[in-house]
């Protein structure tokens, strides 16, 4: 999962290096942290959420058969 966010997210910003994906395994839940430049954190999240939701949808519908839950958190 973190690949793939990580492909998404490298494909919307200017700084691709900057892009950093860390996961923390709690029990039932994953949580994957996504930290990017300062310049390209707009861009990411978008207008009014809209990227940072589909992200999550994205990352949910991928997870679908996995028993885990997948949580994407943006720094």
């Amino acid at each position: 999962m973190e690949d793939l966010i990580k492909y998404i997210v490298q494909n919307l910003v200017e700084d691709k290096n900057a892009v950093k994906v860390t996961s923390k395994d709690e029990g039932n839940a994953v949580i994957l942290e996504l930290s990017v430049a300062s310049e390209d954190v707009g861009k990411v999240i978008g207008k009014n959420g809209k990227v940072a939701q589909a992200l999550r949808s994205i990352l949910h519908s991928a997870s679908y058969k996995d028993t885990k839950k997948y949580i994407l958190k943006i720094k």
